[in-house]
């Protein structure tokens, strides 16, 4: 299977870039431990970015290589649902949308606010409108996205004609590709660190020790990045079950890592990477966490 860029996905990527250029270089002055831009959010929806999925020609594969961009940037977006699993129940990709399995209802979850799309699944998959005494504020939350719990689900809620094989393959896939992008941001902002900063006299990059490790965070990485792009080409449920598996292994192997490589400059607001990582541990605890995906990858390929 080849998964390389085609000409299309190149130029996409190059439009992406381009728009989202001027948001990668922001002020974390007072940014806390969430970062959220209601403009980006608007230029990307704007752009048709979020749109590939429904487009024959570019479907699924291509919604991942954007929602693995996007991810890269320090701002938090809802690209990764928008994109791969709106679609799928025919919402607008400008929709702020949520997930929530019907058992676990208690967690917190990501852009929920007044209007937004809540999305149950369960027995099937159905949604409502969040109405804002339903939605319950979590401001001092450090999950690295703006989120919110909710206080009560409607009974009358939309049913979609989507079989749940489907619907948790889209999810998985969503988070594959975001974590791969969070993963690659991350990594990247701890190897410039480490190779300006100088101890012992020489960068900090230049130590075997670390080298090994910041290498072999680079083959998870890659590795998450593969997975999710040969789950959105393949929607099957076993190699969708696989990337969201590895995506959250990895971030669970790398994330403290990272912030040792980074010493102080690690446990302060002042360096961007919090911004990844603590969103790498949101992503980590969804869909039942890693232990439930490993069920759902065996499931699937052995029944």
């Amino acid at each position: 299977m080849d998964l390389s860029l085609n000409d299309d996905q190149v130029a996409i990527v190059d439009a992406l870039d381009a728009l989202t250029r001027p948001y990668a270089a922001v002020s974390l002055h007072e940014t806390g431990f969430a970062l959220f831009d209601p403009e980006l959010e608007r230029e990307l929806s704007k752009s048709g970015f979020l749109d590939v999925a429904a487009v024959p020609e570019l479907g699924v594969v291509t919604a991942a290589i954007i929602v693995e961009r996007v991810a890269r940037l320090p701002q938090a977006t809802n690209a990764a649902l928008s994109a791969i699993v709106a679609p799928l129940l025919g919402l607008s990709a400008g929709t702020p949308l949520c997930i929530v399995e019907e058992n676990a209802q208690a967690r917190p979850l990501r852009f929920l606010c007044e209007g937004a799309t809540v999305v149950v699944a369960g027995h099937s998959i159905t949604s409502f409108t969040v109405t804002g005494d339903q939605v319950r504020a979590e401001p001092e939350a450090l999950y690295g996205y703006p989120v919110s719990s909710l206080r009560s689900v409607p009974s009358d809620r939309q049913q979609h004609d989507v079989s749940l094989d489907e619907f948790y393959t889209r999810w998985r896939i969503a988070l594959a590709a975001e974590s791969a992008g969070l993963l690659a941001a991350a990594l990247q902002s701890v190897c410039v660190y480490t190779t300006d900063r100088n101890q012992f006299g020489r960068p900090l990059a230049s130590f075997q020790g670390m080298r090994h490790r910041l290498a072999e965070a680079q083959v998870r990485t890659n590795g998450v990045y593969w997975l999710a792009i040969k789950a959105a080409a393949t929607l099957d449920p076993a190699d969708a079950a696989l990337a969201a598996l590895h995506a959250q292994e990895a971030a669970r192997a790398v994330v403290y890592d990272f912030h040792q490589f980074m010493g102080g400059m690690g446990m302060t607001l002042e360096h961007p990477l919090h911004l990844w990582t603590y969103r790498l541990k949101l992503l980590a605890s969804e869909l039942g966490g890693r232990g439930a995906n490993a069920l759902a990858a065996a499931d699937a390929i052995w029944g």
